[in-house]
């Protein structure tokens, strides 16, 4: 959704590196953002963008209008699209709760911008693990062409994930959000050291995030990776995920216990590859 940052250009850089020609799509998606969200106010810097993807040697920069996306229906508000994407179970849990409708907007997009680019492989970050898995999923049951590439998350110096919203966060509220990757952090150190108890770890997170009394927590989970179902007991593979609130900003990450994201996705049994 533009907003470029080291995050992103991880996604060029790994497509440049495997791909004979990459193409960046830029769009603030209005389909994915719920009534009260921050579509209007969303980070936007299109110069910014296009400069960064041509130093990157990007070779298509594809910036649809919403009104491309999203051609008008009579008797139909703004943005509508009659048919629309929805995948099932994935969406239900984490974020599909928490922002009704952010899900089916996301996959109807993407089956949009890859009917329109027609892309051989395509690139997603694990930092939006839960989106990672709704695309794969979608591109699996309809058969679609394409490879979906999972890219590691990027992390700031302190450890907080990259994230156009980060921009919103006051020096204040960045030092307290800093208790995200932390919590994530302590529940890999414990996996790490022999604890196989999803409550174990859950509780371990929970404590970390509750020392920060500003942060509000929307969730913290063990799930599995490919049905993030919550687990009973933790074995390489498994996710940690949480949700927080940071003044008026929400952030999300997660981290893998046991294994890189290389050797997850590879797994056989993985589900969708």
């Amino acid at each position: 959704m533009g907003a470029l940052h080291e995050g992103h250009l991880s996604l060029i850089r790994r497509a440049e590196a495997e791909c004979d020609r990459t193409v960046v799509s830029i769009f603030v998606n209005p389909t994915q953002f719920g009534p009260n969200e921050d579509y209007e106010r969303y980070p936007r810097d299109l110069a910014r963008d296009s400069s960064l993807c041509q130093q990157e040697g990007v070779e298509a920069l594809f910036v649809p209008s919403a009104q491309e996306m999203y051609p008008p229906i009579p008797d139909s508000p703004p943005n509508a699209c009659l048919t629309t994407v929805r995948v099932a179970k994935l969406t239900e849990r984490f974020e599909g709760a928490a922002r009704p409708g952010h899900f089916e907007g996301v996959a109807t997009v993407c089956a949009k911008l890859f009917q329109i680019v027609q892309p051989d492989r395509a690139y997603f970050g694990q930092k939006d693990y839960q989106q990672l898995l709704v695309v794969q999923r979608m591109v699996a049951d309809l058969n679609m062409p394409i490879t979906i590439v999972p890219v590691p998350t990027v992390r700031d110096a302190d450890g907080l994930a990259l994230s156009s919203r980060n921009v919103y966060l006051s020096p204040e509220e960045r030092a307290r959000a800093l208790v995200l990757p932390r919590a994530l952090s302590e529940a890999v150190r414990r996996y790490e050291n022999g604890e196989t108890s999803a409550d174990a770890l859950r509780e371990a997170m929970r404590s970390v995030l509750k020392a920060e009394p500003q942060v509000t927590v929307d969730y913290a989970e063990i799930v599995h990776p490919v049905t993030l179902e919550p687990l009973d007991i933790v074995t390489d593979g498994a996710v940690a995920l949480a949700a927080v609130r940071v003044g008026g900003t929400r952030l999300i990450d997660n981290m893998l216990l046991g294994t890189t994201l290389g050797q997850l996705f590879r797994r056989p049994n993985h589900g969708m590859q």
